[in-house]
């Protein structure tokens, strides 16, 4: 029963850092159509922006985390404008393979200015443990989980109640209609960059607090947005959550209950992939789109 509470709490609060940098893959498909392969990258520049600002400016930590964060936005917005923007009207498949190459360049980037050494992280996050129902958990995860958990509930405050919110609702709904209301769409794909950058440096950062340092294995995280998004449904924010929080439960009892000379806690969410795929391609909460030929 104690490993139980351990590993279900543990694979809460990973779900919820998946789930938040899931959400930011989600609006940019929503908003614009894109697959975005580098947002694993969007949390290691968040996590090393922090590590910049805290660590080797010397900024009070929460004044650099917002520094960090408005300047990963900053990025997002300058990737979409300089990128993203001159690809409009182009195939899909060209738009996939920027992404692609967006993704190694920004590796190629973050290497060329800190290097590939990892780098000790300042601690954000209280580093003790607590004992529910018999079980030790780390008060990180708990923490960690509660930020996304604030995080996502001011997004959908965002979402629901902002002009910007709403217009980012109306062009994921229908961007034709969108545009005949007046509605920038450009600006639109903008703020879902920003976002999207946001949400993966919030992701980052708790990363970095929780392994205790900062390197390329935070961007390994990133691969797993793909099983979330694609179980919970590439244009649906609510299967985000949801897919986020399967696949860090099933990572988690993987990992605890399988021998670890398996390794079935890295494997079993791209087996999860390819079971969505065949039976449920458009996901848990995704559009299923209906063509006629």
């Amino acid at each position: 029963m104690e490993k139980f509470v351990q590993l279900t709490l543990s694979g809460v609060a990973n779900g919820a850092i998946f789930a938040l940098v899931a959400l930011g893959f989600v609006l940019i498909y929503k908003s614009s159509d894109v697959i975005n392969f580098a947002q694993g990258e969007l949390l290691l520049i968040g996590a090393y922006l922090t590590y910049t600002t805290v660590e080797m400016i010397g900024l009070w930590w929460p004044l650099g985390v917002i520094v960090a964060v408005a300047l990963a936005a900053l990025v997002g917005v300058l990737i979409e404008q300089m990128v993203l923007r001159p690809l409009i009207g182009e195939p899909v498949i060209s738009v996939i393979m920027v992404t692609i190459g967006l993704s190694s360049l920004l590796r190629a980037i973050i290497g060329a200015i800190w290097g590939v050494t990892p780098r000790t992280a300042p601690q954000f996050l209280p580093r003790d443990t607590i004992t529910l129902f018999g079980a030790s958990v780390g008060v990180d995860r708990l923490w960690a989980f509660a930020l996304a958990l604030t995080l996502f509930a001011l997004l959908t405050l965002f979402f629901r109640y902002s002009r910007e919110g709403i217009a980012m609702r109306a062009v994921a709904d229908d961007q034709q209609a969108a545009l005949s209301m007046g509605i920038s769409v450009k600006k639109v794909w903008a703020v879902a960059w920003a976002i999207a950058a946001v949400t993966a440096s919030v992701g980052g950062i708790l990363l970095m607090s929780i392994f205790g340092g900062v390197s390329g294995q935070i961007a390994r995280v990133g691969l797993l947005v793909f099983p979330v998004v694609i179980l919970g449904g590439l244009d649906s924010i609510p299967g985000a959550i949801v897919g986020g929080l399967i696949i860090g439960l099933l990572q988690s009892f993987a990992g605890g209950y399988l021998p670890p000379e398996l390794g079935m806690g890295e494997v079993v969410p791209f087996i999860i992939l390819l079971f969505i795929l065949l039976i449920r391609p458009y996901g848990l909460y995704g559009q299923r789109i209906i063509e006629r030929v």
